[in-house]
């Protein structure tokens, strides 16, 4: 999809420089124990399984925009990022740049998002598509879709809508929000201990 969209762009405007901006780029600084899975190496080596990360230029401008705020020396800076939308993740800067994140080699992995589960058992999909008769395509769209906030919830992916239930007593958007904000504090938790303590929760 992404390079139909380069492709699109191109032809349309032909005479006009293009620059393609990855958000993994901003995690290459990770090392390797914060990217690697503790599956067989060889999936490393042969497929590129490892932890990519997203949301990089967010965090990038996060990192840059709070040691100036904090009037730190941008590489001397430790932080704790939260980018929080439809989609979520948690991001440990180490001395100013990447040092873990809470996505993985997809999206999926990490916080209850808007509509994408976060974190669960790895086995659970093989579970469902035996107990179900899905097909593994078909637990993957819930999984990213169907799942998270609106999957707890049963009707809402926004968050203000989330808490908006919730103060009106509705138990499910009152669990989706407890649920989210359990992880969450995991997240930063884990980072905060990991960097040995940071400048600022951002």
């Amino acid at each position: 999809a992404n390079i139909l969209g380069i492709e699109a762009a191109q032809a349309v405007l032909p005479n006009v420089p293009h620059c393609a901006i990855m958000d993994t780029a901003w995690h290459q600084t990770m090392p390797a124990q914060c990217y690697m899975y503790s599956v067989p190496y060889d999936w490393y080596e042969k497929y590129g399984v490892r932890r990519y990360g997203f949301h990089g230029t967010s965090f990038l401008y996060t990192a840059k925009r709070a040691a100036v705020l904090l009037g730190k020396d941008p590489l001397r800076c430790n932080l704790v990022i939260a980018h929080i939308g439809n989609g979520a993740s948690i991001n440990a800067v180490k001395n100013g740049v990447s040092y873990d994140t809470s996505m993985g080699l997809t999206p999926l992995e990490g916080l209850v998002m808007g509509t994408r589960s976060g974190n669960i058992d790895p086995a659970l999909p093989m579970y469902i598509m035996r107990k179900t008769g899905l097909s593994a395509a078909a637990v993957d769209a819930i999984l990213n879709k169907e799942s998270g906030l609106l999957g707890i919830s049963g009707k809402y992916a926004d968050r203000r809508d989330i808490q908006a239930a919730a103060e009106q007593g509705d138990e499910r958007c009152q669990l989706a929000e407890d649920m989210e904000c359990h992880l969450l504090r995991q997240y930063i938790g884990g980072c905060f201990a990991d960097l040995g303590g940071a400048d600022a929760i951002v």
